[in-house]
């Protein structure tokens, strides 16, 4: 018999709280409007920007400008090369190419790459622009950064260190949710090279999180402590939660999106079933109108709306329907969820008549503890946004 990997169960899937319109099949126009419309606002974006990046959050709406050297900067490359596959614009290609080279020079030089987002950044960024466009220079950028990212495994833990120095006793043996959608780099990198030590830490560090971050109920942990060199788990905690008993909305996404994407390279149904078990949770934690606040504690009231979480969601409810049985009912209910959900945000959280440098989707929250980015735009969100309407309207294969 398979050992289970996690023992949360699903819960059942209350149909009745998800709004009725999404389970009706949704209008080709609805869609190809909105793909139009954000298309849009990328080359708007683009212009403003021109080579330089936003930053992760907006202020008043609008992303200041920054160099490479956040987390985040993946996310506005990686528009551009969704948009460049959406309309076949040439400057967005262009553009991207141009963000790739940069991309390259960080890793080389090491800027600002003491963390684990590496495959946020370079995803996005590089492993795109080779499977676009056969790039050497991203191609190299990329296995760079998959090298940077193997330094930040430990051994005894079976786990990528989130933040920080790796002896830090503060951040020494950290993981966070988030981590999921980094591993397909190492993923990729293990396919290019036939380097299977990129695998292996890979492999691990997914179960690790499918064991441990992942409650009994089906919520998520934050982020998850280890003795890095014994591996013997010492607790979970939040970041950017309400509280460490509760569940973060971005981070149940992130997990909903991760696990089935890991599960493209690692050939587990294992992680197909556990994302089921997030996804049940997600979606039966959702208000009126299907958006989601930014803990999944709160389903009405006055709290802020988490937009970039709904967007990651919904690429994870598509991503996990995709490798499903064609007659498996959830199938075509997380399918269903997932386009309403994206048509709610094009209808209500899309930023029309938007300035220069504004985010595509409005009332999203960075983090809501520190008071940074509440009840903005995040680039996450833009991405991951343009990413679903990819998804709704061809067989996209991605970037991750």
């Amino acid at each position: 018999m398979r050992e289970s990997l996690h023992p949360a169960k699903p819960e059942f899937l209350h149909i009745e709280r998800l709004p009725k319109a999404w389970l009706e099949q949704p209008s080709k126009t609805r869609v190809e409007r909105a793909i139009a419309a954000a298309v849009a606002a990328v080359a708007r974006n683009l212009d403003h920007f021109g080579d330089t990046f936003p930053e992760p959050s907006s202020q008043g709406g609008i992303y200041p400008a920054m160099g490479n050297t956040e987390w985040t900067n993946g996310f506005w490359t990686g528009q551009l090369w969704l948009a460049y596959e959406l309309s076949g614009g040439d400057k967005f290609r262009e553009a991207a190419e141009r963000h790739v080279a940069s991309f390259f020079d960080r890793q080389r030089d090491r800027i600002s790459t003491n963390h684990h987002d590496l495959g946020f950044l370079y995803s996005l960024s590089c492993v795109a622009g080779y499977k676009l466009t056969g790039s050497r220079v991203a191609k190299d950028a990329a296995l760079g950064a998959a090298q940077l990212l193997m330094e930040r495994f430990h051994t005894g833990a079976g786990i990528i260190q989130a933040w920080g120095d790796l002896n830090d006793p503060a951040q020494r043996g950290r993981m966070i949710i988030d981590c999921n959608l980094n591993l397909p780099l190492l993923y990729w990198a293990a396919d290019v090279t036939g380097d299977l030590r990129y695998r292996a830490a890979a492999d691990r560090h997914i179960e690790q999180a499918a064991r441990h971050i992942v409650r009994a109920d089906g919520s998520t942990y934050h982020t998850y402590f280890f003795d890095a060199d014994t591996g013997r788990p010492r607790g979970g905690n939040t970041h950017q939660g309400v509280a460490d008993s509760s569940c973060w909305s971005r981070g149940q996404a992130w997990g909903i999106a991760g696990f089935p994407l890991v599960a493209r390279h690692k050939d587990d149904p294992r992680l197909i079933e556990l994302g089921q078990v997030l996804a049940n949770y997600f979606l039966n934690r959702l208000p009126s109108d299907g958006i989601c606040y930014w803990d999944l504690i709160f389903t009405d009231g006055p709290e802020e709306r988490d937009s970039s979480a709904a967007a990651i969601a919904a690429c994870g409810l598509l991503e996990l329907a995709s490798q499903m049985p064609l007659l498996d009912p959830q199938r075509s209910i997380y399918e269903h969820a997932a386009t309403g959900m994206i048509l709610t945000l094009a209808a209500s959280y899309f930023a029309k008549d938007a300035a220069p440098g504004a985010g595509l989707l409005v009332h999203a929250v960075y983090h809501k503890p520190n008071r940074i980015g509440v009840d903005e735009s995040c680039v996450w969100g833009d991405y991951f946004y343009l990413e679903a309407l990819a998804r709704l309207t061809r067989i996209w294969k991605p970037y991750w």
